[in-house]
């Protein structure tokens, strides 16, 4: 299938950074019923419109804080002993 990307609403490389955290929490908060409920259309847009504000974040924030917990290691630091990671 060819996607065809409609870009709508301001570039994220021109959003203030406040603008862009706002956009990438709403465009996660609306993920899961486009992808359920959207239009192929729709979801496609979705699909360009996130990565291009992942993208954008990604860029200005290269060093970003990142939980240890969620890292490999972090998790099996949690893990009770005697359990593995299946």
């Amino acid at each position: 299938m060819r996607r065809h990307y409609f870009r709508t609403g301001v570039p994220a490389a021109t959003l203030a950074d406040d603008d862009l955290l706002r956009e990438l929490r709403s465009v996660h908060r609306t993920r899961h019923d486009a992808l359920r409920h959207g239009s192929d259309q729709a979801l496609d847009h979705h699909d360009a419109r996130m990565a291009e504000l992942e993208h954008e974040y990604l860029r200005r924030f290269p060093h970003r804080e990142v939980d240890p917990q969620r890292l490999a290691e972090g998790a099996r630091a949690r893990r009770p002993a005697g359990t593995t990671g299946a």
